[in-house]
Order: C-alpha cells, then structure tokens, then sequence
C-alpha cells in the first residue's frame, strides 16, 4: 500500500516521538508499501521551523532529503492538477498545506497517515 504522510507524521516518525502511534509506524514501516512525502510538507516544515513554532524539526531539516532517501520514501511533487484541486475543495479549512495534502491524497488514491480530525471534511482516507 502507497501512503502520504503528513508534515508531523514525518518528523514524529523520523524523530522517533512516542506521539507517532504503533499503527502509523507500523505502516509506514511496512516494507511492501511506498511511503511518500509531499513537496508541500517539506515547505510547511521549512516554514515552521524559520519560524521557531517547530525547534524538534530543526535538525530533521538540515539534510531532509538525504533522510528521507534513507529511510526510503519517495517524494511527491505538487502538481498543476493537485493545486486546482486544492483551492476547490469545499470548506472552510483554509491551511493551505492540510489542503493541499488533501487534494494529493485524493488524486493519488492513497490514504493520508495523519492525527488532525480535520482531514475527515475532506472525505480522503486517513490512518492513524
């Protein structure tokens, strides 16, 4: 199975934070699946951490992409079709990096491995 993660699975996971729970771990784990980080969340993280809202990501982001080759996941570049999407999607959520996520999710056909409830207004599959 092909799974997304998003932005604090990453570091949760790569940080090894008891905050990731025994299934996400367990599925992103699983040598029979792809795990893919998006582009998006790699600009959330950036953005955070410039910010110092995120500090424990600091270090995951000095060489971001050589960890993730590491721990073999793929990327997942934002697309003209994900964009679109993500500015129509319906409601009210307006973080443009869960909206994004969202939109990619659902065009990939793969499920998001995420702890925000807020996924659910998305009607994408999510895993946690």
């Amino acid at each position: 199975m092909t799974i997304l993660l998003d932005s604090h699975a990453v570091i949760w996971f790569l940080t090894g934070d008891r905050r990731c729970s025994a299934t996400a771990r367990n599925v992103i784990e699983n040598e029979a699946g792809d795990v893919l980080v998006s582009a998006a969340s790699a600009w959330e993280i950036a953005t955070k951490a410039r910010l110092g809202r995120w500090p424990e990501a600091v270090a995951v982001l000095a060489d971001l992409q050589q960890v993730l080759a590491e721990n073999d996941f793929g990327t997942l570049d934002v697309t003209m079709e994900h964009s679109l999407l993500a500015g129509m999607l319906p409601g009210r959520h307006g973080d443009p990096f869960d909206r994004m996520l969202a939109a990619q999710a659902r065009i990939e056909g793969v499920p998001l491995v995420t702890t925000d409830p807020v996924f659910r207004a998305f009607d994408i599959q999510t895993v946690w």
